[in-house]
């Protein structure tokens, strides 16, 4: 009949691989596979680099300096614009000194510009007041108010204000046809 069951040995366990000849150590085993890379510290972006640094933020301190920059170039709005630039800049600075801004030296331009432009308009609007009276501006104004709504006596305020203006500045005003 049939040969009595005889246990059989049970077959040797998988040896290691076998290690290389010239010594080197095993691969280290990070992860789950042997070989694998170690996972990402935790809390860290951008694959365990640290964050790149944020750009300066200072939003006060940009506007002053742009509000100024316009009021240099406008001297209409100068004092006005100035004076915005300036106000802007001390408050974007104040954020800088206390930490909540990362760039004063922005609000410091703009605070300085500010300044600047107020300076500028004052000296302009002061030369063309001296010019306007020296070309007897202030005496076509007088004339003007006295001569009310009379158009001949109006033409003439008119007339002697273009006599001025050729006299001292050597110059032929002409008048544009209609």
């Amino acid at each position: 009949m049939s040969e009595p069951d005889k246990p059989e040995t049970p077959p040797p366990p998988p040896s290691a691989p076998p290690q290389p000849s010239y010594g080197a150590p095993p691969p280290p085993s990070y992860g789950p596979y042997p070989g694998s890379y170690p996972p990402p510290p935790q809390g860290a972006p951008y694959g365990g680099y640290p964050p790149p640094p944020s750009a300066p933020q200072n939003g006060l301190g940009i506007a002053s300096l742009v509000t100024a920059i316009i009021a240099l170039l406008s001297v209409v709005g100068g004092v006005v614009l100035g004076v915005v630039a300036v106000i802007l800049g001390f408050m974007g600075w104040g954020k800088a000194k206390r930490g909540q801004a990362t760039n004063g030296g922005v609000a410091v331009a703009g605070i300085v510009l500010g300044f600047l432009s107020i300076i500028e308009a004052v000296v302009v609007i002061g030369l063309f007041i001296w010019g306007f009276g020296e070309v007897g501006g202030t005496d076509y104004i007088d004339c003007l108010s006295q001569a009310g709504s009379d158009q001949e006596a109006v033409q003439q305020c008119a007339d002697q204000f273009t006599s001025n203006l050729e006299d001292e500045f050597s110059i032929t005003v002409t008048t544009p046809t209609p």
